[in-house]
């Protein structure tokens, strides 16, 4: 597995998106196989797996814990704090919470969750317009220096908080959604992370499924999948943006590769800085994802998807207005 940096965090040039395997997109995958899923793809080589809180509430860290137990010293663990939920119960509330001291009590049960001392790489899940950004980097700060975390990072943060972030303590990384169909990253947090030498983790970089060509404006979503309620799953939605398969499915053909293998090489050409974080439940999906890192995408290919996409409108929002909000603050 290629190596890449994140700041000054050397991690794989895949990571592991481990929500998937107990919230968000219908059942959660039976708990023995959610391990050995997990336990797989470190053998593969892959070294930075992803969770949070927020995923269960609770579940996914308990699990992602109990994984990389028996190989924590060889993994990096990611998990995110933010949102309002009673550290004690996992019980959400409305909105979002950042509150210094809610930090420190988030991250103790963090750190009891995944069975470890430290967490490698801790994020802010959604910026919090209640608590001064200065503030929040200053207990992760506090935090870095008593050894219980490593780096820190911010998802979904607008340009001008990152910059704010940074002058309190570096930031390590910024998680965002970006793929080929959401370029929203491009404008202006992509060059604030290259001015300030921060990598950029790109979270649903196969578009919640849609970009691996297994999803059409037939396919029915129960109702705890999230994309149920996604503008852009909406069936005539998906209808429109099978466009932009047909183009991955052409350059695949190209490359003897999948869509999802050339939506995933088109990410790690952007800039060496990039990691992605694909997750799925299934071992024969993981081993194409890591695939991804053989196909060797040329200029003319990266020339022809950005001149397709440019004319080919992506129908529908990323995200439900409720949680849209929350994004680029």
């Amino acid at each position: 597995m290629q190596k890449r940096k994140l700041g000054s965090l050397e991690v794989s040039a895949l990571g592991f998106g481990c929500m998937g395997l107990s919230y968000g997109y219908g059942a959660a995958t039976e708990r023995q196989e959610a391990i050995k899923l997990i336990r797989a793809a470190a053998e593969r080589g892959v070294t930075l797996f992803d969770t949070a809180e927020a995923y269960g509430p609770f579940t996914n860290e308990e699990l992602v814990g109990e994984a990389l137990a028996p190989i924590r010293g060889e993994t990096l663990i990611a998990t995110k704090f933010g949102w309002n939920i009673d550290p004690q119960t996992g019980q959400r509330r409305p909105g979002l919470n950042s509150r210094p001291e809610h930090i420190r009590v988030a991250t103790e049960g963090m750190l009891k969750r995944l069975g470890t001392d430290h967490i490698d790489l801790l994020y802010q899940h959604r910026v919090d317009p209640e608590v001064p950004i200065e503030d929040v980097a200053g207990v992760l700060k506090q935090l870095i220096s008593e050894g219980k975390v490593n780096h820190y990072g911010l998802s979904e943060a607008g340009a001008q908080t990152i910059r704010r972030a940074h002058a309190v303590h570096p930031v390590t990384a910024i998680q965002s959604e970006y793929s080929i169909w959401t370029r929203d990253p491009e404008a202006e947090i992509l060059p604030v992370c290259e001015e300030l030498g921060i990598g950029f983790v790109p979270w649903s970089p196969l578009g919640q499924g849609f970009l691996t060509g297994k999803i059409d404006q037939n396919t029915s979503f129960e109702g705890s999948d999230l994309r149920a309620s996604f503008p852009r799953f909406s069936p005539e939605a998906r209808a429109a943006n099978l466009e932009i398969v047909r183009l991955l499915k052409q350059i695949a053909a190209r490359h003897n590769a999948t869509p999802a293998q050339i939506a995933l090489a088109w990410l790690l050409a952007q800039r060496p800085w990039i990691v992605p974080i694909p997750g799925t439940t299934k071992l024969h999906r993981l081993e194409e994802n890591l695939g991804s890192t053989a196909v060797e995408l040329t200029a003319d290919d990266l020339s022809n998807i950005q001149s397709s996409i440019s004319k080919t409108p992506v129908h529908g929002a990323r995200l439900p207005d409720q949680i849209l909000q929350y994004s680029n603050r």
